[in-house]
């Protein structure tokens, strides 16, 4: 960018780990001149706040997507404005359940300058307060706007080719003291989206579903709901999916509910074994709901007949109901394809130069937010030590995606560690991002580092076929630089032997390794 095509103020959409690091980067250009992070919560934290009481439960709608399920709120037509208080539900509420635990190792989630409390795999309380204290670490705290949900995302076109596109935010803030909503706008030079994809739940089409839940109402629920097994004791429960969340729901209600408890799984899990855990039955997809007589049949042609609750742990659909499609040339996110419409390097986007997004790839979380974030701030600030490529390069980039993926059979924003495609692309951040300047400006992107690379290989949350539980004292994990008692460990991988609070180390690295995720 030209001297002339200047970005001096960026608005930040969310607060969770995504807009922290954001914001952090932002700041250490020491260049724009108003940052400001918009987070409709009441607090830092994003997808980490936990919210014990999970209720109402909202209705399940098989197949139905964010466009339907979460549509825009009607803006006041002249603004500022006072309202009273919006009734729409806008799925703020966190999928937290009580005994969550993070699913990466400590050393390859946390940024690199600031690391979590203690882990590996430390409980969900530990990263929400991690979030929230890492805004104060920076003093970037002083950006932050919370209650306060945007509401429309409009961009404002150049006046002339010397000039870049900015963008006129709607922002609607709830005031406990009044009890009102306040309505504004604001204009900024650039976007940065950082707020998250773990919202809204999505339960896909199943034959006789709907009129199966218009039949039994309440027996079907999504695991954005779930919180303990303790509400499900005594009930023959059937649960959907077997994701991370799948495989903790599923293994939770062995203590309470009716034994045994089934699981539907498309396939095996890289966790599972040739045998079902006791006090669990395994059921292939389901096939068809029967409203009439309350039987599920599976694609094996089985049935189940007095199941009280399904479970669906099925996951999420990004939502960018903020987002004024009409206006700014074409939805944000291709539900069909299940991506973003149209994105380089999945952070930016050759259509809007000013705007940029955090956190999409199912890779290594906040560490690789850390990356996208440093080259978004380098980049708006003119500091890239490269340029992005033109665009017809951009759009080769993202077609030739597309056809690797369909050949591949996976997900495009999924970015697998054991080909290589992690450290390909968090390589190209890094080359694009650079150095800061002599006097100091800038983050740097973290090195990759053998520590880092070894804890993604060896270190998992979850016992796998062959690797057994119990040893030692528990309390390694966190000895970055300690290359002997890596060896022990690994040793002791190798011998079967695993960690006495129950995450294993394994000998050498497997496929998928952030399947987990």
């Amino acid at each position: 960018m030209s001297k002339e095509r200047t970005i001096k103020s960026v608005a930040v959409v969310g607060a969770g780990a995504a807009g922290a690091i954001t914001a952090a980067a932002l700041k250490a250009e020491n260049y724009f001149e108003r940052i400001r992070v918009f987070e409709r919560r009441e607090a830092p934290g994003g997808t980490w706040i936990f919210d014990s009481d999970p209720k109402p439960d909202l209705e399940v709608q098989p197949g139905r997507l964010p466009p339907d399920v979460n549509p825009p709120l009607d803006i006041p037509e002249e603004l500022p404005r006072i309202t009273t208080p919006n009734r729409q539900e806008r799925f703020a509420k966190t999928p937290i359940y009580n005994s969550l635990t993070t699913n990466v190792p400590d050393i390859a989630m946390c940024f690199s300058d600031v690391r979590f409390a203690y882990g590996p795999f430390p409980p969900h309380h530990i990263p929400r307060q991690y979030v929230e204290s890492y805004f104060s670490h920076h003093k970037t705290d002083e950006f932050l706007s919370l209650n306060t949900t945007v509401e429309d995302i409009t961009k404002l076109r150049p006046s002339s080719d010397n000039e870049l596109e900015r963008w006129r935010l709607t922002f609607r803030k709830y005031d406990p003291a009044r009890h009102v909503d306040v309505w504004w706008e604001e204009v900024f030079d650039a976007v940065i989206l950082a707020n998250g994809h773990y919202s809204v739940p999505y339960v896909p089409y199943v034959e006789g579903l709907e009129p199966y839940i218009a039949k039994f109402p309440g027996r079907v629920m999504h695991s954005k709901y779930y919180r303990s097994p303790l509400p499900f004791a005594g009930q023959r429960v059937l649960v959907i999916g077997n994701s991370a969340s799948g495989h903790d729901v599923t293994t939770e209600l062995v203590s309470a509910a009716r034994n045994p408890v089934y699981q539907s799984r498309r396939s095996k899990s890289r966790w599972d074994g040739d045998e079902p855990p006791a006090g669990i039955a395994w059921k292939p997809i389901v096939r068809e709901y029967v409203p009439e007589d309350g039987s599920i049949i599976f694609e094996d042609g089985t049935s189940l007949n007095d199941i009280d609750v399904v479970i669906y742990c099925t996951g999420y659909k990004a939502s960018f109901s903020f987002w004024n499609a009409s206006t700014n040339g074409g939805p944000l996110w291709d539900y069909a394809a299940n991506k973003l419409a149209s994105t380089y390097l999945h952070t930016f986007f050759p259509q809007h130069r000013t705007l940029g997004i955090v956190g999409v790839p199912r890779t290594l979380t906040f560490r690789s937010f850390e990356y996208q974030a440093i080259a978004l701030a380098r980049l708006f600030s003119n500091r890239a030590a490269h340029p992005l490529p033109p665009l017809s390069d951009q759009a080769r980039w993202e077609q030739e995606r597309v056809a690797e993926c369909r050949r591949k059979g996976t997900k495009f924003h999924d970015i697998p560690w054991e080909s290589g495609e992690t450290e390909e692309w968090l390589g190209e951040l890094f080359r694009i991002a650079g150095l800061g300047t002599l006097r100091g400006e800038g983050r740097i992107p973290p090195p990759l580092t053998r520590e880092v690379v070894w804890a993604i290989e060896h270190v998992r949350k979850y016992p796998e076929p062959g690797k057994g539980e119990g040893g030692d004292d528990g309390k390694g994990g966190n000895n970055d630089g300690d290359e002997n008692k890596r060896e022990d460990e690994a040793n002791a991988a190798a011998e079967g032997r695993g960690r006495a609070d129950g995450w294993v180390l394994v000998d050498k690295p497997r496929k998928d390794l952030l399947a987990f995720i």
